[in-house]
């Protein structure tokens, strides 16, 4: 923790050293920082917005989770087309501010990022805006975060600033944890006595949300069972679940912490998964680093861990095998799998990335953290969480032919209210006509990628569609209780109307999912190089029925995937690939020219086939984000299945309705 001094005022305050790093738009800006410079606020203006966690830690950094993360921190960070910092820039720098703008953090749960700036000499960010997952994470290992522009002429002049001051505006819990010297220590002081509490709530009408919460409250030394919005609280999780990026991580800090071995609390309900690293060795990214070594040890990392404690695991599937500790051939991407065999309608999931809220398509609550987060919910069983508001947002009308769910994320990522970060940390309360249509799987897109739109979780109360997918594809039969919806008269931060018949087809331009547009307004054609189809947005069921119907198509008339383009598609769980099996679709994969790929997270994570390795290069892609650096050095658009596929058979960005027409 940062040394305190007393503020003139006897108030404890801590002095930074008045050399600050502007991440700035103009790469000069940047450089100017970097030589020791110090130029005012208004002279480094425009400051970058939507900094990702992809940026400040690109993936191959998150094999390291000691000291040498901070030689890394801002290494993917571009302004304009340059990568300004390089490694061991901060630490040698002697900067320990940091300022950016809006959104700052966005992305993965990834605690490697905060840690890489703190270990660096990070000591402060101030930015306009913090994602949720990031803040809490820098909050856990007590790295200061604030919003007050104000401070940096402040500490450029010198002055001292109010331990007070610097967590203005943050709920008490965060407050807590921050003076305490993070999460594990407050932890320590303070949560060795949680009890649970009623489960009845407040008598008012509530959120789905709400209600659930309150069945899952949990009270300490200082925190409330049943906190208003915006406080801090903790609830009891009946799944986490933790995969291989996280899991060394938490686990070197427990073992630091309370020594060896560890009473970890209801270790059966505790979920760990291989799912970034099964096609490491064909990971450009890692390679090229000279990583691969490093990921087995991490695999390691977590094989002993959950063999040490008896952890239910599910291993890497490669492309002839599959395992887990029962012997069975189940494996896939952690969100969809907690979804297929684990998650139910009101329940509480908590994992180490930011599309846990995958589960949230079942009416429950699902949520990321960081690996702070979840080292403290193995020892106590609580979970951390601040009160959000919810969003309602109401799907009328019916999706047009060819138009998918991922088409309606997209275009309520590009809506002006939704980039300029008005869902940050809230509920998504999906609901409507549209959505009472859509399946689960579509249904898991929309809450999947609440990540994309700044939420803290999304949500769909579970209804016949709920019951159907549980008895079809778990073998459960589950009853709806009377409780398991929002009530008439549940407060809503706001309410967003989307009238889904005139939704499009869309696409994400490059750098960012909210750069949304409709497919029909490109000016020009875009060739590609790359289609990739799979992550745990689009590697379900329902999206490879799109893949199918696209490339059966395709394959009837003869047509193939051109000899310049590769087209990547990788199932999101071994449940999946049976499906796709079952089904006859590997035939009409095959004859255009696919390459199939085991369940997995690859492309998406920078992590397997189907990245870019030349920043020439041009990918179409279902996943869920396109933030610099992220998958491979190339341009990578976002869209929809059916126009991924469509996409790869005629070598450049092109709906399935115009490609039929090309092809009558």
């Amino acid at each position: 923790m940062p040394a305190v001094q007393p503020a003139s005022d006897d108030r404890p305050a801590i002095r930074f050293a008045p050399r600050l790093l502007f991440l700035a738009a103009a790469s000069k800006t940047v450089e100017r920082c970097l030589r020791g410079e110090a130029p005012p606020l208004a002279e480094a203006m425009p400051l970058r917005d939507d900094i990702s966690t992809d940026e400040i830690t690109p993936l191959p950094i998150l094999t390291h989770y000691d000291d040498k993360l901070g030689r890394h921190p801002y290494t993917g960070f571009k302004a304009g087309d340059h990568l300004p910092i390089g490694t061991d820039a901060i630490r040698t720098s002697g900067i320990e501010v940091v300022v950016a703008g809006k959104r700052y953090g966005k992305g993965s749960s990834r605690e490697h990022s905060p840690a890489a700036e703190k270990l660096a000499g990070v000591r402060l960010v101030i930015a306009e805006s913090f994602e949720r997952i990031y803040r809490q994470n820098a909050d856990n290992i007590a790295l200061f975060t604030s919003t007050d522009l104000g401070l940096v002429a402040r500490i450029r002049a010198g002055e001292a600033i109010a331990l007070d001051e610097l967590v203005a505006g943050r709920d008490a819990l965060a407050a807590a944890i921050l003076q305490s010297g993070g999460l594990l220590r407050f932890g320590q002081r303070y949560m060795r006595r949680i009890r649970s509490a009623d489960t009845t709530g407040p008598e008012r009408p509530r959120t789905l949300f709400e209600k659930i919460v309150a069945r899952h409250a949990l009270a300490t030394e200082l925190t409330e069972a049943h906190p208003a919005p915006g406080d801090g609280a903790f609830v009891r999780a009946d799944w986490r679940f933790i995969h291989e990026y996280y899991t060394g991580m938490a686990a070197h800090m427990l073992h630091a912490s309370f020594g060896k071995p560890l009473a970890l609390h209801e270790p059966a309900s505790i979920v760990v998964f291989e799912d970034h690293t099964s096609y490491v060795e064909e990971s450009p990214a890692h390679v090229r680093g000279g990583l691969v070594p490093n990921v087995q040890r991490m695999v390691e990392a977590q094989r002993e861990f959950a063999a040490d404690y008896g952890l239910r695991s599910h291993r890497t599937l490669t492309e002839d095998e599959a395992c887990d500790d029962d012997g069975g051939n189940v494996a896939g991407i952690s969100h969809a799998m907690m979804a297929e065999h684990y998650a139910l309608p009101g329940q509480v999931v908590v994992g180490t990335d930011s599309h846990t809220p995958h589960s949230g398509a079942l009416g429950c609550v699902a949520f990321g953290v960081g690996t702070t987060d979840m080292a403290n919910a193995f020892v106590t069983g609580a979970v951390r969480l601040t009160v959000p508001q919810s969003i309602r947002v109401v799907l009328d009308g019916a999706l047009q032919p060819g138009v998918t769910a991922k088409d309606v994320v997209l275009h309520l990522l590009a809506e002006p209210r939704i980039r300029g970060g008005a869902g940050l940390g809230r509920v998504f309360e999906f609901t409507g006509e549209a959505v009472a249509r859509l399946s689960i799987d579509e249904r898991a897109t929309l809450t999947n990628m609440t990540a994309e739109l700044g939420g803290f979780t999304g949500i769909v109360a579970p209804d016949a569609e709920t019951v159907r997918f549980l008895r079809e594809r778990r073998g459960i039969d589950f009853e709806l209780e009377a409780w398991m919806h929002s009530d008439e008269g549940a407060v809503h931060a706001e309410t967003i109307r989307v009238d889904c018949r005139s939704v499009p087809p869309m696409l994400a331009r490059p750098g960012d999912p909210g750069n949304g547009m409709p497919l029909s307004e490109l000016k020009a054609p875009v060739r590609i190089d790359i289609a990739y189809g799979g992550s745990c947005t689009a590697g379900k069921r329902e999206d490879f029925d799109h893949y199918h119907a696209v490339l059966r198509w395709a394959a009837d008339r003869g047509l193939q995937v051109p000899p310049q383009v590769s087209l990547y598609l990788q199932f999101g769980t071994t449940a999946v690939r049976d499906h796709c099996t079952e089904r006859g679709y590997l035939d009409a994969f095959e004859k255009v020219g696919a390459r199939i790929l085991q369940p997995s997270c690859g492309a998406c994570g920078n992590c397997g086939p189907g990245t870019s390795v030349q920043k020439e290069q041009v990918t179409v892609s279902a996943i869920n984000r396109n933030f610099p650096g992220r998958g491979g050095p190339g341009q990578v658009w976002l869209a929809s299945p059916p126009t991924v596929a469509a996409s790869a058979i005629a070598g450049e960005l092109l709906s399935f309705e115009d490609l039929r027409r090309r092809h009558p």
